[in-house]
């Protein structure tokens, strides 16, 4: 099994475009092929370039940092609108492209009602991506691509380099503004949040141990 899982992330699955004069109809071609993948538990599938992409969920010692960002983002959100971290699909048609963000928020009447295995990109109002090696040049140029047109917010957590980037006001061209600062250093995060992080959660390790109720 192991062996299986290693050529699929080594080889990503890819699908042609059944007709090239109709790309929409490719797209949603892909799409259903994505969704209705039988990844590997453990693993999840993204549209990237027209290939059906499987790779791993975040790495266990990336849980701690995940949980503490979802925690002081979700304060701050746009009412009506959620923290989270599981890998759900969300679509960007114009790009035909389909992302699982590491971690998104987004308007939660886009999941009550619903039916299928993705939500639209229009949803949205950050998205956080925690790079690794394998995934480092997509979270810093294909999905800041995409996103840069989309999304209002991106933050991303440069787990090689030590720092975060944000990335605000989206536009046709990509987004018009970044701040970067290294863990450690506050980060004020834009509107539609407008608070300042303490970037201080990606350098704690260990789980923070329970204050001793006073005497």
């Amino acid at each position: 099994m192991e062996d299986t899982v290693t050529a699929i992330l080594e080889r990503p699955m890819t699908t042609e475009t059944p007709d090239a004069e109709e790309p929409r109809k490719g797209f949603e071609a892909l799409l259903r092929t994505t969704e209705e993948l039988d990844t590997p538990d453990g693993f999840k599938a993204e549209l990237i370039r027209g290939k059906i992409v499987v790779s791993p969920w975040s790495r266990l010692p990336y849980l701690w940092p995940m949980r503490e960002l979802r925690l002081r983002l979700e304060p701050h959100a746009p009412k009506g609108h959620i923290a989270e971290t599981s890998p759900f699909l969300f679509t960007f048609p114009s790009a035909e492209r389909a992302f699982g963000p590491d971690l998104f928020i987004a308007a939660g009447k886009a999941f009550r009602g619903v039916e299928g295995r993705h939500a639209d990109s229009e949803a949205l109002s950050l998205v956080a991506e925690f790079t690794s090696v394998s995934t480092r040049d997509v979270d810093w140029q294909e999905k800041l691509e995409v996103y840069g047109r989309h999304v209002p917010v991106y933050l991303v957590v440069d787990m090689q380099a030590e720092e975060i980037t944000a990335f605000w006001d989206p536009s046709d061209r990509g987004y018009h503004a970044r701040m970067t600062v290294p863990f450690g250093k506050p980060l004020p995060i834009p509107a539609p949040f407008d608070f300042e992080l303490d970037t201080n959660i990606f350098l704690e390790t260990e789980e923070p141990e329970e204050e001793e109720t006073a005497k």
